[in-house]
């Protein structure tokens, strides 16, 4: 099974299980790791950490990994995944 690890800053936590939902996965458990599961594929949120970038702004900073049943669904999830993660200033 095809595995990648992504860190992700500066997004809320539940912001991000909420777009594997988004992309058809069910939550599984509560709790750390949050585990969301389709039929293809697999979605772990493992930790999350406060970085100090100075010593007055933090940012939040998501390890997920990403599983699925071979490279062709993993390499689509994380497309799509990274979509909904997309951040555009203006």
């Amino acid at each position: 099974m095809p595995k990648q690890e992504l860190e992700f800053r500066g997004i809320n936590r539940k912001h991000l299980g909420m777009y594997f939902e988004e992309l058809g996965g069910k939550q599984i458990t509560e709790d750390f790791p949050y585990i969301y599961k389709s039929n293809e594929w697999c979605g772990e949120i493992v930790r999350e950490e406060v970085l100090s970038i100075t010593s007055t702004f933090k940012v939040n900073s998501v390890h997920i990994r990403f599983n699925a049943s071979d490279d062709r669904t993993l390499k689509e999830l994380i497309k799509n995944y990274r979509v909904k993660t997309r951040r555009i200033g203006g």
